[in-house]
């Protein structure tokens, strides 16, 4: 068994005799065989192989193949985005009349997904405070929940999930454990070893690395018996659109991650592109080092950020300060925190705006998690469709700066930094 950081370099592509030895772009809609049959094969799934790039392409199916391995799944899928496998994920398990349950803290698209969109589909969400006792988030579920979403790093509330708590609830209620992993990745974290069943990544972010390609991945971890559990009724009847299969007796293990493909993905075909599949491939194989570096500035800035008398607050799970750094200790390697902080500037918005102006080296993206660093203002940029009862719930002040640590030398950002906080209090 390899290392994390060997499974960075070295999993998915395997080039065999006389073969390129750097992944190549099949950069094809769609691929020619001899016979009718070998196409019918493929379709009812009797053989592996490929046939259209909306369903599987070979390029997309090796950078699979290296973040399963990474983070010890039996499958799984890239998407077009990060909230197309959140969507892919929610439609593959639940249809009108269901619900899920959600921690409050997470990303704003997703709350908006949660919260807006999917309810017009029939599809309600219940928020709980990531602080709520196993009681409480219990007396949310019922014979409708399909299954709770979660982030192991909390986008931009900072705060840490803990795996143990609601692995416990949805082992006793036969329930999915969803995590998105997007701010950990598996070098700093692996769900699977916690207690989740399905892991999500905005692969836009750490796992591309260099803010070039867009993606989703969905990782299946092969750890959930969908076999006549009365709660997924859809994996244990016959799908009409798909042969009549049945998943959860046909496929096993890997039921949710088939019947993604070949449901959803057929249906709504939000399937990651043969380029961006090979750009994100291409970013992971320096995953491992670029994480330590991530966390290492990152450390070095909420230090130095706590004790600016420019800043009212620091929020960055490394610190023993932490009210999460515990959870850090129980379940992140070497105990990285990955490479955001947030903190709160005083003046509110008016300094935010200034303290942003200010900054050389750091730019004002809408983005984080790549080898720039990069600033934020939440509350008035990816949050702002929200009220200010959904922001707080969130977890997101109006003085709320977000920073995404690069991996730059320690002493060019910290001046920095330290230049725009004194610009904005004056």
């Amino acid at each position: 068994m390899y290392s994390t950081d060997t499974k960075c370099v070295q999993a998915g592509y395997n080039p065999k005799n006389g073969e390129p030895r750097v992944l190549p772009i099949y950069q094809s809609t769609t691929f020619s065989y001899d016979t009718p049959e070998e196409m019918g094969d493929l379709f009812d799934l009797k053989k592996s192989g490929f046939f259209y790039s909306r369903l599987a392409n070979p390029t997309v199916a090796e950078m699979e193949n290296k973040i399963a391995q990474l983070d010890g799944g039996i499958g799984a899928m890239g998407c077009s985005s990060g909230m197309a496998a959140t969507t892919l994920t929610a439609l593959t398990l639940c249809h009108a009349g269901d619900n899920i349950i959600s921690l409050s803290t997470i990303y704003g698209g997703t709350y908006n997904l949660f919260a807006t969109t999917l309810p017009k589909l029939g599809i309600s969400c219940r928020f709980v405070d990531p602080d709520a006792p196993k009681e409480k988030i219990e007396e949310l579920i019922d014979e409708k929940t399909k299954f709770i979403f979660c982030e192991t790093i909390a986008n931009p509330a900072m705060r840490i999930l803990d795996f143990e708590k609601l692995s416990e609830v949805c082992k006793k209620h036969k329930l999915l454990l969803v995590v998105d992993n997007t701010l950990a990745t598996p070098v700093i974290c692996k769900p699977i070893e916690f207690g989740a069943n399905i892991v999500i990544y905005s692969s836009t972010k750490y796992l591309d690395g260099h803010a070039c390609a867009l993606g989703g991945i969905i990782v299946d971890c092969g750890n959930f018996t969908y076999l006549n559990n009365d709660r997924y009724p859809d994996f244990n009847q016959p799908d009409a659109s798909y042969h009549g299969m049945v998943y959860a007796s046909d496929l096993g293990q890997s039921a949710f991650i088939v019947k993604a493909r070949v449901q959803c993905m057929r249906d709504i075909g939000a399937m990651l592109s043969p380029q961006n599949a090979f750009l994100t491939q291409l970013g992971m194989e320096t995953l491992h080092l670029r994480m330590a570096r991530h966390s290492e500035n990152a450390m070095a800035v909420a230090k130095m950020l706590k004790e600016n008398k420019a800043v009212e607050w620091v929020s960055y799970a490394g610190l023993e300060s932490h009210l999460d750094n515990h959870l850090v200790k129980k379940y992140f390697t070497n105990q990285m925190a990955s490479g955001m902080v947030t903190f709160g500037i005083k003046g509110g918005r008016e300094a935010a705006q200034k303290f942003q102006k200010a900054l050389n080296l750091i730019r004002i993206v809408t983005h984080i998690a790549d080898v720039r660093s990069c600033v934020l203002h939440p509350a008035s940029t990816t949050h702002r469709q929200l009220s200010d009862a959904d922001l707080a719930a969130c977890g997101i002040s109006d003085n709320l700066i977000r920073l995404s640590l690069g991996i730059e030398g320690t002493k060019d950002i910290l001046d920095d930094i330290k230049n725009a906080l004194y610009q904005s209090q004056n």
